[in-house]
């Protein structure tokens, strides 16, 4: 294989009020991801399902992208509403309707 074949995945550290997380970035042809991940759960795109992550007792908070403006960088999570959350997620104060980096702040905080 060579470099154009292969995906492309990226981390790196993004700093918050509360702490600091790492994004991650996925992509691969005719396909994206992407999310963040702080020390209590995961805030992510709508590629997360929500059912097992609930079963394993996981905090995952998800926004949603659409084909024209899809969420593909870390970053653009912060601005993007959150549609979906586990209930461990709303147990740390994450509400569907907050930003993305409000989750974040959430899954940080305590």
């Amino acid at each position: 294989m060579n470099d154009e074949t292969l995906p492309r995945s990226i981390a790196r550290e993004l700093n918050f009020e509360n702490g600091s997380a790492i994004g991650i970035s996925n992509r691969w042809e005719n396909g994206q991801y992407c999310s963040i991940l702080t020390r209590r759960g995961i805030v992510g795109c709508g590629i997360y399902d929500m059912v097992t992550p609930a079963e394993f007792n996981q905090a995952i908070a998800i926004a949603k992208g659409t084909p024209s403006d899809p969420l593909v960088e870390p970053e653009d999570l912060f601005d993007a509403t959150i549609v979906d959350a586990t209930p461990q997620a709303k147990a740390l104060g994450v509400e569907i309707g907050m930003t993305g980096r409000q989750a974040v702040e959430k899954m940080l905080a305590g």
